[in-house]
């Protein structure tokens, strides 16, 4: 997943001094750990230190402390994210017999899937395609309200530092990615290909910090947020946004074929992502990745069912890491695969559906949890535990041929579960020309 991908990166709360609102001039995997601030949500206070100052209470979160693991759990989502086949619509083989080289399939072939045949030797293809992401959900949890709950410095001492610091936060995030992908035959069962997206990110985080009262009901002044006219409450809202543009991970893709069967085809192809695009930017992995994959392809007149398996390696990004301290880890390493079938409704129109995986493996997971106060009053938290994960989306597309060898692709990818971090619906617009 890219590279996703791109964005959310870093979404969520590593902490700060109150500012109500902030439009980021700043790269984006810096946005939400400058939220709050360094040093955890800062509350006023005019209870009195021994030598009379007043002082600033500090409250951390375990959610805090675990930024990094929610931060690898959105980075492996976003670099993985599915890219259209670098591949033509049409395939060609030489008819000796005629001595030309004719159409191998009558369908054009899957959208978000690879079919085993190549485009045929001196052929060339290229074409264009637009995907809009709107995340709403990161294992099952609304991103429009994501809990976290910030405990105060030395809590277990009691007292006023019984209180705790609830909040609730909406986390808009959305990518637009826009590919570019060149296909050449460099033999009858040989391919190169190549990948180039230009990715648009935007991502805003609202919280709305409550102050909840577990030791200082009698003393409010104890602990506050201080409004813009010096006034002081138990709410505050912090507001943090911010954009960035430009090119994501280049892939550059490696495809052959075994010598053709009848109607079924074997092939084996090598991706390997370059990490181009920024990922202090969100705009890419900020990792090497490696990705062999098989395709078996089976075509008899209009139907084409095709088969995928393939293994994607990973290497260290600070989106892994820790990007204040510019330390990398590895991304999760993923299984994918995809099973579908494209046909051809005519000579025309070809209906394209498939079911994609992927199995991330050895990956933080969110999970929904409850914190309890030392009053026994509970609180919704989240929490996160190592484990491996399947994601399962469907696709369901059409390929148009709009005249000579010109190609409209229309496209919906829709979840099948909610495991990581998920889009409802997510749309392609595209074209292909072969030659």
């Amino acid at each position: 997943m890219l590279r996703a991908t791109a964005v959310l990166a870093v979404l969520c709360l590593c902490p700060a001094t109150p500012s109500s609102a902030q439009t980021s001039d700043q790269q984006l995997a810096f946005l939400i750990p400058n939220l709050y601030g360094s040093g955890g949500l800062v509350v006023d206070s005019e209870a009195r230190l021994p030598d009379g100052s007043t002082h600033s209470a500090h409250f951390n979160s375990a959610f805090q402390s675990e930024f990094t693991q929610f931060n690898i759990a959105l980075a492996s989502q976003l670099a993985n994210v599915s890219l259209p086949s670098p591949a033509s619509g049409y395939t060609y083989t030489f008819d000796p017999g005629l001595g030309v080289f004719k159409r191998s399939t009558q369908s054009f072939g899957p959208i978000l899937a690879d079919r085993a045949e190549t485009i045929g030797k001196g052929k060339f293809a290229f074409g264009f395609n637009y995907q809009r992401f709107s995340f709403d959900s990161i294992e099952g949890v609304d991103l429009g309200s994501v809990p976290a709950v910030f405990t105060h410095d030395d809590f277990q001492l009691g007292g006023g530092r019984a209180d705790v610091v609830t909040t609730t936060n909406s986390i808009d995030a959305k990518v637009s990615q826009f590919n570019a992908f060149f296909t050449y035959g460099l033999g009858s069962r040989f391919d190169v290909s190549v990948a180039v997206p230009i990715v648009d990110v935007d991502l805003k985080v609202v919280s709305e910090a409550t102050i909840q009262r577990v030791g200082t009901s009698a003393s409010p002044a104890t602990h506050f947020f201080r409004d813009e006219r010096g006034g002081f409450g138990d709410h505050h809202e912090f507001v943090a946004s911010g954009s960035a543009s430009g090119i994501g991970d280049v892939i550059l893709r490696l495809k052959g074929t075994a010598p053709k069967s009848g109607p079924t085809t074997l092939a084996l192809s090598l991706d390997v992502r370059f990490p181009t695009g920024d990922e202090k930017d969100l705009l890419g992995s900020g990792a090497f990745g490696v990705r062999p994959l098989l395709a078996f392809s089976w075509a008899v007149g209009k139907l084409a069912p095709h088969l995928n398996l393939g293994y994607q390696w990973n290497g260290k990004s600070i989106l892994a890491g820790d990007v204040a301290r510019n330390v990398k880890e590895e991304l999760p390493n993923q299984f994918l695969y995809t099973a579908g079938v494209d046909v051809g409704l005519s000579d025309k129109i070809t209906l394209a559906l498939d079911v994609l995986g992927q199995r991330v493996v050895d990956s933080p997971r969110l999970v929904k949890k409850t914190f309890t106060a030392a009053n026994g009053v509970t609180f919704p938290q989240i929490g996160f535990e190592r484990g491996t994960l399947n994601l399962t989306n469907g696709s369901l597309g059409l390929k148009v041929n709009a005249g000579g060898s010109l190609l409209v692709d229309l496209n919906l990818v829709f979840k099948l579960d909610d495991a990581g971090l998920r889009d409802k619906l997510t749309p392609l617009l595209g074209i292909e020309y072969s030659f």
